[in-house]
């Protein structure tokens, strides 16, 4: 599989492309005046306890309050199910007042950056990644990626790391999927690095004011090349000079080995037009994703869930529904993989596939859905089809979705997706006016409203409009305002 890694730097945006097999499967996007923030570590100070909802707001120099929960207080230990610090089920048994008090100074790290309407989630398990590992500094366990597959390599991965980190404060450890093969310089060199960077953070915390940044992660392009950056990566082609020798000397640091495959484009064709990028971001925008069969899938993100529903559309098949059905099927599981990854939909995902009959039918959607899914870099948790025939899953959410990046609630519709038709915003006009009428002395009436309505009002609804004046004993005047929306009106008493 060909994987290369485009960086597109402008002065106050830099975005990161993942494209395998010259299609677009991650898009990152960092802006100079909205940097996210998970993984940054700050002083806080604990602003509220809530024993009801067994969390507590800390307050750490966000716009908004953080949200820190009493699971994410207590220990944490590290699992082999990935690179991921969770929680141990037992933590939630441990009362949040016994652990936090108001106005207590609380060093935490952001695990979830602001989403719409909520602050930040924070955690107190502190976790700094490198190259080639993730420092636990609370703990004392050695974990190894459960990517790693090998149970030789494994072993002394989990070996070396071990004595290694008995040298360097005997803190914990998470191996990295990056780490396999890797020789003990390179892992003593992260480790080495790790114990600095740990330093300097206790150091911070001690001397710094409440809600100061201790600890901040690396820029984009440089968290691409240390998280993205893999064997299989052919080259990281970036169009900035300067961003291109920064990463260069990033890696000549930690990566030697791959340093030659960073190179600078210098075209006078955009990078992100020559590989079709923007226009792959322009349809990743859009709710209908079309399959090469001719079948489509419908993707509608809300508050609570997104739901994905797969449709034959054109597509016929050429012997029996039930296997125009299973193909569909399989070319929709694997197009929904890469949307996930594309539009970074996390939370809980709902799949529609088209009922099929036959289990094993469903068995196999259900693996090409799996294995499409394992070069996901977020953890995805797939369940077996439901009874409704709907397949559950979740995916991890740290940051908003490439659509809430990108767009906002239509000005219009106010996010509902739909506008009330001009016959029901005239309707509404007419309650309005007798409302208006019957509380307040006025000898004639103004309406303004969209150019659309009043055209409706003015023609179609003239008998209408004709009984009200002589229901009401008023004359009422309508004025069309371009900058009326369909659902705006005003009625003025003169």
């Amino acid at each position: 599989m060909s994987e290369e890694i485009l960086v597109n730097v402008t002065p106050r945006e830099t975005r990161v492309a993942v494209v395998e097999n010259g299609m677009l499967q991650e898009l990152h996007i960092e802006r100079g005046w909205r940097r996210g923030v998970v993984g940054n570590i700050y002083k806080g100070k604990v602003q509220r306890v809530m024993p009801g909802m067994q969390a507590a707001f800390v307050e750490v120099g966000l716009d908004r309050a953080a949200f820190l929960h009493a699971s994410d207080v207590v220990r944490s230990l590290p699992t082999t199910s990935g690179d991921e610090v969770e929680v141990s089920p037992a933590a939630n048994a441990v009362p949040i007042v016994e652990l936090l008090r108001d106005g207590q100074d609380i060093v935490v790290q952001v695990v979830k950056d602001p989403i719409g309407s909520k602050g930040a989630r924070l955690t107190t398990q502190i976790s700094i990644p490198s190259r080639y590992m993730v420092l636990l500094p609370q703990s004392k366990v050695i974990g190894v990626s459960a990517r790693i597959e090998d149970e030789a390599e494994r072993l002394r991965l989990k070996t070396l790391v071990g004595e290694l980190a008995a040298t360097h404060g005997g803190h914990g450890y998470i191996v990295r999927t990056n780490a396999e093969g890797q020789p003990q310089e390179a892992l003593a060199e992260d480790i080495a690095y790790l114990s600095r960077v740990w330093a300097l953070v206790e150091q911070r915390s001690r001397d710094s004011a409440v809600g100061a940044c201790v600890y901040e992660d690396l820029t984009l392009p440089l968290r691409a090349v240390r998280d993205l950056m893999r064997r299989d990566v052919e080259k990281v082609k970036v169009d900035s000079r300067e961003t291109c020798d920064r990463l260069q000397a990033f890696a000549a640091k930690y990566m030697p080995v791959l340093a030659e495959r960073i190179e600078h484009y210098a075209g006078e064709r955009p990078i992100f037009d020559l590989y079709g990028v923007e226009d792959e971001i322009g349809r990743a925008l859009e709710k209908q994703v079309p399959l090469k069969s001719g079948g489509y899938l419908v993707i509608d993100q809300t508050e609570a869930m997104t739901t994905i529903d797969v449709n034959t559309g054109s597509f016929l098949g050429q012997r029996n529904l039930e296997e125009t059905v299973y193909r569909t099927n399989l070319e929709a599981a694997q197009s929904v993989a890469r949307q996930l990854r594309l539009r970074n939909l996390g939370g809980i995902i709902i799949i529609d596939f088209i009922d099929m009959d036959d289990p094993e039918h469903r068995r196999q959607v259900l693996r090409t859905l799996e294995k499409a899914l394992s070069r996901d870099h977020a953890k995805t948790t797939v369940y077996e089809f439901s009874p409704l025939g709907l397949v559950e899953m979740t995916r991890k959410r740290t940051i908003e979705s490439l659509e809430r990046q990108l767009s906002e609630p239509c000005h219009e519709c106010g996010g509902r997706g739909t506008v009330k038709t001009a016959e029901t915003v005239t309707y509404e006009i007419f309650r309005e006016i007798t409302r208006a009428v019957r509380q307040f002395e006025a000898a004639r009436l103004l309406v303004i409203a969209s150019p659309k309505v009043v055209a409706r009002i003015t023609e179609e609804e003239s008998p209408a409009v004709a009984e009200l004046e002589e229901f009401l004993g008023k004359s009422i005047r309508f004025q069309a305002d371009a900058q009326y929306l369909q659902e705006q009106f005003d009625v003025v008493l003169l």
